[in-house]
């Protein structure tokens, strides 16, 4: 591990230090970072989205951070900078960006899908490209990572390719009633650290680390991967070939912020991320668990070992859809197919469930279900 990794790897831990039970948010945000690719953070007002982005934006030195708020009304000016007058009175229409988004090294967008279409291409392009278009002007953007965030998804048709330049997806929630009596320490100490001495990285290191990402060797999951990709595309999630390319460069970043200099199987955990509807969450969580559980190596990536706490009801409610499609005349054979992955996945994430009464009933309606499919074929 180098020098720059170590730097990186001491901010994130810093900062979950700070936010109890935020561990995975934070480990993609650094991934995002070395990755140079772009975050969504879904969650609730109070669920520490910008307390986080704001205390990483601190931890980079040197490096000019943007942030701003977006409503219906935003204009182009209030992000990427107003017309330069003095080019204006000279027939050029040249955008004056100091300390504006273009300039940035991290930029965070709250409320991003109440961007309205005065800026909407201006910030597609510079989210996909990292380029500034306007008029004649087109500057490659400094950007590291772009963060955005918001309370909803979007139901526009417009704003969802506003969403997909975003490859990671993190649903923010309100920490385990468990550790409620953690977060209020910490929230305590909170004003505190914001003022103390706290680890530092120059944006040149993370550059760094972006070139130096880049030459880990995925030869080793790749077959994984491709397998993991089908399973994905089956399963409803919308995977494009460009998605699937740019997924690696995650990967790449996980297993060169873990010490290594080639993937393992366990670095797969980052696309349960990579979800388009809260519905899919839990079924891709299913999904690459299944995967990583195959992992030979015996030590996996630390955020591989993280299990998200199934709900037995909902998984209930999912079995129940799955056996109602499943027994529908007009389903095709191919989306039976389908009903027979996700049902594989839902019994995965069952086992993870506490309660013995609980589990006990789940598997009478898998194995019910099981039944069904058994007879029909």
């Amino acid at each position: 591990m180098n020098k720059s990794s170590v730097q990186l790897n001491e901010v994130l831990s810093y900062i979950k230090d700070t936010f109890v039970g935020k561990d995975s948010i934070i480990e993609l945000l650094g991934i995002c970072l070395v990755a140079r690719e772009n975050a969504f953070l879904l969650g609730p007002p109070g669920t520490a989205k910008s307390a986080i982005v704001r205390m990483l934006s601190s931890c980079i030195k040197g490096g000019k951070n943007f942030e701003y708020l977006l409503t219906r009304f935003t204009e182009p000016s209030e992000i990427f900078g107003p017309f330069d007058i003095r080019k204006l009175k000279e027939g050029d229409l040249v955008t004056n960006t100091e300390g504006m988004l273009p300039e940035a090294s991290m930029v965070f967008l709250d409320e991003i899908f109440n961007a309205n279409s005065a800026i909407l291409n201006s910030l597609l392009t510079a989210l996909n490209e990292k380029i500034f278009r306007r008029g004649k002007q087109h500057i490659s953007l400094p950007v590291l990572t772009f963060i955005g965030a918001s309370n909803l998804l979007p139901e526009e048709e417009t704003l969802e390719a506003l969403l997909d330049r975003f490859l990671i997806r993190v649903k923010c929630e309100n920490v385990d009633p468990e550790e409620l009596e953690k977060v209020l320490i910490a929230g305590w100490k909170l004003d505190k650290r914001r003022t103390s001495e706290k680890p530092q990285i120059s944006p040149e290191s993370i550059q760094e680390m972006q070139a130096e990402a880049r030459s880990v060797d995925l030869s080793p999951i790749q077959k994984d991967y491709l397998n993991l990709i089908h399973s994905m595309r089956n399963a409803g999630v919308k995977v494009s070939d460009r998605r699937a390319v740019k997924f690696q460069n995650l990967i790449a970043a996980s297993a060169y912020l873990a010490g290594r200099t080639h993937a393992v199987i366990s670095d797969l955990w980052i696309l349960k991320y990579t979800w388009d509807t809260e519905e899919q969450i839990d079924i891709l969580s299913g999904m690459v668990n299944t995967v990583i559980e195959n992992d030979p190596e015996e030590k996996k990536h630390p955020q591989a070992q993280v299990q998200q706490k199934p709900d037995a009801e909902q998984l209930l409610t999912e079995i129940q859809d799955l056996e109602s499609k499943f027994t529908d005349p007009n389903t095709s054979m191919e989306e039976k197919n389908v009903i027979k992955d996700k049902l594989r996945y839902v019994q995965a994430r069952s086992k993870w469930i506490q309660k013995a009464e609980h589990k006990s009933i789940l598997q009478e309606k898998i194995d019910t279900l099981w039944q069904i499919i058994l007879e029909s074929t």
